[in-house]
């Protein structure tokens, strides 16, 4: 009997513990996990704005020169 109330003791203390670290790591991002539980898209609770893309030019394809036949015998 004993024993068991030992045991319990430090099981609740431990589970507190991950409850509270738990907490710490969700914080304020609560309202979008109970959001995606009940179905709702996290786009509806964010404010939208404006992305910047910047595009760069492709790279220009040089063309391959063909190898002379003395540098071809040479390799």
């Amino acid at each position: 009997m004993l024993l068991t109330v030992l045991a319990t003791i430090p099981f609740l203390a431990a589970l507190g513990v991950a409850l509270l670290a738990l907490q710490a790591t969700i914080g304020g991002s609560s309202d979008r996990i109970l959001a995606a539980l009940r179905g709702e898209s996290v786009m509806t609770l964010a404010v939208a704005r404006p992305v910047t893309v910047r595009f760069s030019p492709r790279p220009v394809r040089v063309q391959a020169l063909r190898a002379e036949p003395r540098w071809r015998a040479a390799a």
